[in-house]
């Protein structure tokens, strides 16, 4: 993030009469959110980099855009447009990531030292409207968007593993044969049928249309996206807003989109897969639980208390027992401290299976071996959302469950089959991650089960690179796909959008260059 932020600020003094940097507010850590301007045209197009703290491609793509603009004057002065670019909008969950983003970059990294909030912590969803907006971050973005209202919003997204694909909230005529042709030309798999639109409606090969919001419970709003959210809100300015999703690791099966040989059968073995991943993964969290306390001394056995059934749009509906906790780890004998080093060669914490684990620090009030985590509700919250949708999803998948009274399953081709197979995984493999962070992180295991997480991850990850040929792309081709991808809905949207969109500050574009500070 540092580093991010530093490369933003170089640029601004290297061309200062043409981009500007300002600060649009702050994080629940206190992070700046830095948002980089570059023209002075009278049309306004939003970029939104890191709005899921696991997905760090968009923080590269907007320095990539913002390079590109200043050297092409047709993308500014000529397009009578400004580029307005938010460097992060988790910078603080993207930091939790910082152990893995160094490399080498391999799936037994990533998911060891995956982080992503619950649901409820996630700056793009309102689920209580825009009016009840809690998060410092999402109520910086909609004051971007009201004072912008821009023609374009992109929001620049990571597929851990699959394939490349666009989600918009008005149709781009002509954007998938673009995508189509930036693909082809990378290398990069597109997602025909993708987990995430599997019920909205397909504008073309690899681009979904996204349905308004509705209200739901917060297992449809997790997995269905039921929910108001910031790709909405401008709406009502003419925006049209582009979701732009680029892949880490490639899987060529999610391009397949011919007929299945027998698609029961799959349905039957992917739903089962997941019941039988779930249920472990219950049980070791279960073991783990009684052990764990955050850094108040309360214990963190309650975080997804009475949420499954709650709906979306309630004022305070959602709200989890305790709220946020600060962003450390507290290890034995050495205080308080942060994630594991970036620089490390191998990010698997050092621990001797099958010797005695050693006993935490004594502190006062609590249980011997105790896992003292300040965090742990951070870590816990998105457990829980993942192990609250994984049964709903394995019946709404098995074709011998009746499921009449639910959404029935649309036609399915073999990439949508691919991408169920790679969804169910992923639930699993974030799980068992998180739960291997809250272990380590407390430098103990009285509950024993670190040898089994490490077994799991190690399996689940051989899966997706035998069972599904999951390919690292470099990150030389994600930044460069996504950038194409968001440079051709800028131009298809400057087209197909009235001249609605102008900057609500005074003498925009004038003022002198804002200095980083040294966060």
């Amino acid at each position: 993030m540092d580093e991010l932020g530093a490369q933003a600020a170089a640029l601004v003094a290297r061309r200062p009469q043409d981009a500007r940097l300002r600060r649009v507010g702050t994080s629940r850590a206190g992070t700046p959110l830095w948002l980089l301007s570059v023209g002075h045209g009278s049309r306004q197009a939003l970029v939104v980099a890191g709005p899921h703290a696991n997905e760090p491609v968009g923080g590269a793509t907007v320095l990539r855009l913002a390079e590109r603009v200043l050297a092409d004057p047709r993308l500014s002065e000529g397009a009578d447009a400004t580029w307005n670019l938010l460097l992060s909008l988790d910078p603080d969950g993207s930091r939790r990531n910082e152990g893995w983003l160094p490399g080498p970059y391999s799936l037994g990294r990533y998911f060891r030292n995956f982080f992503r909030p619950g649901f409820l912590e996630q700056p793009e969803w309102l689920p209580d409207g825009a009016a009840g907006a809690r998060l410092p971050e999402t109520r910086a973005l909609l004051e971007v968007q009201d004072e912008l209202r821009p023609f374009l919003q992109c929001s620049l997204h990571g597929v851990d593993v699959g394939g490349g694909f666009v989600e918009l909230t008005r149709d781009l005529p002509g954007l998938a044969q673009r995508v189509a042709h930036t693909a082809a030309r990378l290398g990069i798999p597109r997602e025909l049928g993708p987990y995430d639109t599997l019920y909205w409606p397909s504008i073309g090969p690899a681009v979904y249309r996204i349905p308004p919001p509705r209200r739901g419970d917060l297992a449809a709003a997790i997995t269905e996206a039921a929910v108001e959210s910031t790709w909405f809100h401008p709406h009502r300015h003419g925006t049209v807003t582009a979701v732009v999703e680029a892949p880490m690791w490639g899987v060529a099966g999610v391009e397949d989109g011919s007929p299945p040989a027998d698609a029961d059968a799959v349905l039957r073995t992917v739903s089962h897969t997941l019941r039988h991943d779930t249920r472990i993964l219950e049980q070791l969290l279960a073991r783990i639980r009684p052990y764990v306390q955050d850094g108040a001394g309360a214990g963190a056995t309650g975080t997804g208390a009475a949420r499954s059934s709650a709906g979306v749009g309630d004022v305070g509906t959602f709200s989890r027992a305790g709220g946020p906790v600060p962003l450390t780890v507290v290890r034995p004998g050495t205080g308080v401290v942060g994630p594991p080093t970036a620089g490390a060669a191998d990010s698997r914490p050092r621990h001797d299976v099958g010797r005695p684990a050693p006993a935490p620090t004594a502190t006062p009030g609590l249980l011997p071996r105790t896992l003292l985590v300040p965090d742990a509700a951070r870590l816990l919250a998105p457990v829980d959302d993942y192990l609250l949708v994984c049964p709903g999803l394995a019946d709404a998948w098995d074709p011998d469950v009746d499921t009449s009274a639910a959404r029935p399953l649309p036609p399915l081709n073999t990439a949508h089959l691919a991408a169920l197979r790679i969804a169910g995984r992923r639930l699993a493999l974030r799980t068992a991650g998180l739960l291997y962070q809250l272990v380590v992180a407390s430098g103990s295991d009285p509950a024993g089960v670190l040898p089994e997480l490490d077994r799991l991850i190690d399996e689940w990850c051989a899966d997706y690179r035998d069972g599904f040929g999951a390919r690292w792309i470099s990150v030389a081709r994600q930044v460069e796909y996504q950038s194409r991808v968001v440079l051709s809905a800028f131009e298809l949207a400057r087209r197909h959008t009235p001249v609605r969109s102008r900057s609500g500050e005074p003498g925009w574009g004038t003022e002198a260059t804002v200095p980083m500070h040294p966060e």
